[in-house]
């Protein structure tokens, strides 16, 4: 039934597909495909309850009670102007879902119409999670804090995943994305003229040196084994090229997989900034910002993914794949309930589909949205029924 059901289906969720990624909008802003959403859901006649400003959590009961089972998807788009030649491109300047968020949320909505179908057959519920600011990895947190979570035993989201074949899934325990932090630093030092650098300290010397031996953190203070990454990208400092800088801003980001790393990281740059300010005579300030934590998959709950994929396309879709140093907020959802993300591939290239998540011609091969929706499916009955 559930085979005839998702065919039956497939047209429907290609069809959403294809409008959200003409309408894209970006985070916090998803206000139109939140509307699109609810209508779909009020047609189906599931009752929702809003999140988050634009985010929804529908909710289906099944005929006998059971365990609560959530399935994820985030709908927000990117600042990125498109570049693909075809009939369903951006309408809206410089916005484009550039992620795959569309095809998530239409695979949620093609799931939520099969489920629905099948409610005699559910023990428990099911809550549909169509979630904002993925990209700004705040939606799920915001979520998190209004209490979408209530009630809920487990949770599955799902990446379409550029860097995989179509019909290739890869669904692992243990830490699967980095957490992904902000790191700010101001260094003070004092003006001068360039001719006489000694009347001066200088915060481009300062910042120089503080660039090169912060590295020091991954390759000396961590274990080989263990993924850290420093990287500063906005560095500002000086204003003319015969005047000693006074002051210099940089601002970067850190991801590690490792929560307890996450927090010894602020401790660690710190203390070699500080030491660096005492030996040029300058001042130091950090602020260090924690973003989404690791997104970390259960292992129950991945054995659960893992028996549903080989039901549908076979033991052998299921392929290993490195953890990523990319974060997803799909992390705030993990670190309360047990649950797991899993890639599903939507690479294609004789089809075009082979451009990497944010690049301005990213598309998909829309023959993934039909394997995503099934997965959908049938990790929820399978979990219920476990």
């Amino acid at each position: 039934m559930i085979e005839k059901l998702i065919k039956e289906n497939k047209d429907y969720v290609v069809n959403l597909r294809r409008h959200f990624h003409m309408n894209p909008e970006p985070s916090w802003k998803e206000f139109e495909t939140s509307k699109y959403v609810k209508n779909e859901l009020d047609k189906m006649g599931i009752p929702y309850e809003s999140f988050a400003g634009t985010g929804i959590v529908a909710t289906i009961k099944g005929e006998s009670e059971g365990k609560t089972v959530a399935l994820r998807a985030d709908m927000d788009a990117l600042e990125v102007q498109e570049e693909n030649d075809c009939e369903y491109a951006s309408k809206n300047e410089g916005v484009m879902h550039a992620c795959g968020h569309d095809g998530h949320t239409a695979m949620l909505l093609g799931a939520a119409k099969v489920l629905n179908e099948m409610k005699e057959e559910i023990k428990g519920s099911v809550k549909l999670f169509f979630q904002p600011a993925e990209e700004m990895v705040q939606g799920a947190k915001k979520m998190v804090e209004e209490g979408a979570l209530k009630g809920v035993d487990s949770i599955f989201g799902i990446h379409l995943w550029s860097d995989l074949e179509t019909g290739k899934i890869n669904c692992e325990s243990g830490p699967r994305m980095a957490a992904g932090d902000y790191v700010i630093v101001d260094i003070e030092g004092k003006g001068g003229h360039g001719s006489m650098p000694d009347q001066g300290v200088d915060a481009g010397v300062m910042t120089a040196a503080f660039l090169l031996n912060i590295q020091s953190v991954v390759s000396r203070e961590m274990s080989p084994l263990d993924s850290v990454v420093l990287s500063f990208g906005d560095i500002k400092t000086g204003t003319r090229f015969n005047v000693i800088p006074s002051k210099a801003h940089i601002e970067g980001t850190a991801r590690c997989f490792d929560p307890e790393i996450q927090n010894e990281l602020p401790k660690i740059i710190k203390r070699y900034g500080d030491y660096l300010a005492e030996s040029y005579r300058g001042k130091f300030k950090l602020e260090y910002i924690k973003g989404t934590p690791p997104t970390i998959n259960e292992e129950i709950t991945v054995k659960i993914v893992e028996k549903a994929v080989e039901k549908f396309l076979g033991k052998e879709s299921l392929i290993h794949l490195d953890k990523q140093t990319g974060s997803e907020d799909m992390a705030y959802y993990l670190r309360e309930v047990p649950g797991a993300i899993a890639f599903v591939g939507c690479k294609n290239d004789e089809k075009g589909a082979n451009f990497p998540h944010h690049h301005p011609k990213f598309d998909i091969d829309e023959d993934s949205l039909e394997i995503g929706t099934q997965l959908y499916v049938r990790f929820a009955l399978d979990y219920l029924e476990k």
